[in-house]
């Protein structure tokens, strides 16, 4: 009798929990024929269900009363852990992975969608919109993903090798081969990619490095004590993943990327009207190619001001440039 009991208290929180929300109530006569259907040949209270949604109720289920036409109670479960805009961020943040197979897409959206109500979950999007990255190993990037973050909850030194594609689509690896040996900091997202930050040992410098470019990982045994190191920082000077020396730079921009800047480095940026077509950008980053193939895209509406190396690295690429179509 108990088992009974339990199962039918199983069965109404599933029902509460998937087919009502804010807007969607139900009827203790709904209710009932909904278990019906959850479990044939049985028949149930209405006072026996009432006082199963007390239960609910005190163990922290919560059970919502209003009344309807006629005066009759209507029932449903609105709490939920994630507000709907919530699950429309994971969602969107699922689809906007390029490294995702749309088979994984599918099962971790489903799941996801189990946190709400059906209704809710009707209204969520579906996984259509982006195409996987067809250079990347989602199976390896997984496998990556599950190494660095235990090894960073572990503070455990990782092992691996790491390379790229040439041109004839082959892997290659940096240093001959040879295995790097990182401190793992941080798993970060960025730009489609996951990416590891850590202490490479070899030259005692935090690094960063693409999952789906690293082969052959391991955990060693050995154990690291976390140095002093602030993630924004890294990410900020880095430049977006662009490595190089750190130095200040000034830019002059034409005002139509007043927000290409601002979304680039952030609200807090340096940023002085210079006429009513121009302002200036005074920021610290790391000089790199990545750096100055950014300033290029913008052609003659940005215009390096400072360092006078990074402007003659830019006047080297325009005038590359030039040569090719010459």
């Amino acid at each position: 009798m108990e088992r009974e009991s339990n199962f039918r208290l199983l069965k109404l929180r599933k029902i509460l929990f998937e087919k009502t929300d804010e807007m969607t109530e139900m009827g203790i006569q709904e209710i009932i024929e909904n278990l019906q259907r959850e479990i044939p040949n049985t028949t149930f209270d209405k006072r026996t269900i009432k006082r199963d949604m007390d239960i609910l109720d005190e163990t922290d289920f919560e059970i919502v009363r209003n009344t309807g036409k006629f005066g009759k109670i209507l029932y449903s479960h609105q709490a939920r852990l994630f507000e709907t805009y919530e699950l429309r961020l994971i969602i969107d943040a699922i689809l906007s992975a390029r490294f995702i197979t749309e088979k994984e897409k599918n099962s971790l959206i489903d799941k996801v969608k189990m946190l709400t109500s059906r209704r809710i979950a009707k209204t969520l999007p579906e996984p259509i919109l982006f195409s996987q990255s067809s250079n990347i190993d989602y199976e390896l990037v997984k496998l990556n993903i599950d190494f660095v973050h235990r090894a960073i909850s572990e503070k455990r030194v990782l092992s691996y090798q790491y390379g790229k594609f040439n041109v004839r689509k082959e892997f290659e690896f940096n240093r001959n081969g040879d295995r790097y040996l990182v401190e793992p900091y941080a798993l970060i997202w960025q730009n489609d990619y996951y990416y590891m930050i850590g202490r490479f040992q070899q030259n005692d410098e935090i690094r960063h490095y693409r999952l789906d470019r690293i082969r052959h990982i391991e955990i060693s045994d050995n154990h690291f004590v976390k140095k002093d190191f602030n993630l924004q920082n890294y990410v900020n000077q880095s430049f977006h993943m662009f490595a190089g020396e750190e130095m200040w730079i000034k830019i002059q921009f034409h005002t139509d990327l007043v927000n290409v800047v601002l979304d680039r480095f952030g609200q807090e940026a340096d940023i002085k009207e210079l006429d009513d077509e121009h302002f200036i950008l005074k920021t610290k980053a790391k000089l790199s190619d990545g750096l100055i193939n950014w300033i290029l895209t913008w052609g003659n509406k940005a215009k390096v001001l400072e360092p006078e190396s990074l402007v003659g690295q830019v006047k080297g690429q325009i005038k590359g440039m030039m040569e090719v179509y010459e």
